[in-house]
């Protein structure tokens, strides 16, 4: 694998590192089977290229695309709370709609962002002037120190009155409701903030791509999943700053796996193999811990 693809591998798990930090939340903390990321990752994509064409700031438009993804997920956690719609249901519901939204907030399939200002572009205008390779690795320090600086944030709202009140939710809702926690407000809360992650990493994705496209979602759960369950694989037992940077480093392992089969030309794997590569490679990592487990 060249210096480029390694350095494409890095910028993807980096950034999908902020979508499975969403699905940790969602899946392990709150116990909720959540869809909704495959419509929020393109929501946040859609909303950010649609802001730039018009002209708002970068900066703006992420934060706001950001803030559309966290109304994706109070949607799905109304639709489950309020009105008792199963909570995967509610998911699902939700992702459908947000196919056509996305649409409309283009105006068509697809918005590229072609000679429009980005988030990366000042710092890629700075660093050209360094020495190899620092320029070539442009993205993946920003996309770096942005992932890691969400980790440490998500760690300390964990680990706060609010997120221990949100753990409790999600481990046993009855005991949480009897200590006085509003489990609803939880749950809404926690969704806000998994869907506004992937909406988040879907607006970096656009920029970091030169455009927005309505498909772009399409197995954006699996991904996550696969570097929550590549994360557990990798730590044993798991404290909430393991299981982030988990999620962090499972995304990073499996898009350089992912870079990896697509190169080696003995296997034959093309692109359009990548969500099969993916259904096989999280079902290893299911499988795996039992295994060994057994063997212990």
């Amino acid at each position: 694998m060249n210096i480029v693809a390694f350095s494409g591998a890095l910028e993807l798990g980096f950034l999908y590192g902020l979508v499975a930090l969403g699905v940790y939340l969602s899946f392990r903390v709150l116990d909720f089977p959540d869809l909704t990321v495959d419509g929020s990752f393109p929501l946040g994509a859609a909303v950010v290229a649609a802001l730039i064409v018009k002209g708002i700031p970068p900066l703006i438009a992420t934060g706001l695309a950001a803030g559309a993804g966290a109304i994706a997920g109070l949607c799905t956690a109304t639709l489950n709370v309020k009105f008792k719609i199963l909570n995967l249901l509610a998911s699902i519901l939700t992702m459908i709609a947000l196919y056509s939204i996305n649409l409309r907030i283009m105006g068509r399939p697809n918005l590229p962002l072609l000679n429009q200002p980005t988030l990366f572009q000042p710092i890629n205008d700075l660093l050209k002037s360094w020495p190899e390779p620092i320029p070539t690795f442009g993205n993946t320090l920003i996309l770096a120190i942005i992932a890691l600086s969400t980790k440490l944030i998500f760690d300390w709202f964990l680990q706060s009155e609010i997120g221990l009140a949100m753990r409790a939710t999600g481990a046993n809702p009855a005991m949480a409701r009897a200590q006085g926690i509003s489990t609803s407000a939880m749950v809404m809360l926690g969704m806000a903030i998994a869907n506004s992650l992937a909406a988040f990493a879907g607006a970096l994705f656009a920029q970091l791509n030169g455009g927005a496209d309505v498909s772009m979602g399409i197995g954006t759960i699996i991904f996550g999943l696969a570097a929550v369950i590549g994360g557990e694989t990798v730590f044993n037992r798991l404290s909430i700053v393991q299981a982030t940077i988990g999620a962090i480093v499972g995304s990073i392992l499996y898009r350089i796996v992912i870079a990896i089969a697509l190169q080696a030309d003995v296997l034959e794997i093309q692109s359009q193999d990548l969500n099969l590569v993916t259904a096989v490679l999280v079902a290893i990592a299911l499988v795996l811990p039992n295994k060994l487990r057994i063997k212990n």
